[in-house]
């Protein structure tokens, strides 16, 4: 067995040590835990699901090809790949619809080529906006998230830019 595979008994038996030395009853303790873990889960089931739901009726009504047409000039003017807005759009929006468009754009035109190195960039370099922001407001249930929401999106168009800034940089346009 590796090294790595201790790793998690050794966390469990430093918890277990931990609540046996401050006295406490670690399998309730487990079990509320449990027990919030799923309330919570219960809580964001339904807006996860309607972001599934947005997602695959965006892909499925041809809407992100029509705003691929629309915002090619605005990403040629901020040096971001035509081919790559599709992933741009779907990034903020889901993870694995951003990942099944990332397989996509590596597959159309390989993993070398200027979109593809950009696309690799922007996979690892944002975050599902909305799915983060459901996760990390509705588990406090905060319903109104003020600015968080459009700041978390300028981090994101951000993000596009710099991706396509740093593949230019380190490889060149093409």
């Amino acid at each position: 067995m590796k090294g790595t595979s201790y790793v998690l008994p050794f966390v469990l038996l430093l918890i277990l040590c931990f609540g046996v030395a401050k006295k406490l009853n670690v399998f309730d303790c487990f079990i509320e835990g449990a027990k919030e873990g799923i309330a919570t889960f219960v809580n964001l089931l339904p807006v996860l699901t309607g972001l599934v739901v947005a997602v695959s009726m965006l892909r499925a009504s041809g809407a992100i090809d029509l705003l691929q047409k629309i915002l090619a000039p605005v990403a040629k003017a901020l040096g971001i790949p035509v081919e790559v807005i599709p992933l741009c759009i779907l990034s903020p929006i889901s993870g694995s619809g951003s990942l099944s468009m990332y397989e996509n754009i590596l597959a159309e035109y390989g993993p070398d080529s200027y979109a593809g190195r950009v696309a690799s960039v922007l996979s690892g370099a944002t975050e599902t906006t909305f799915y983060a922001a459901t996760v990390y407001l509705g588990s406090v249930q905060i319903k109104k998230s003020g600015t968080v929401i459009p700041c978390a999106l300028i981090g994101d168009i951000v993000s596009f830019v710099a991706a396509a800034l740093t593949v230019r940089l380190f490889f060149g346009a093409g």
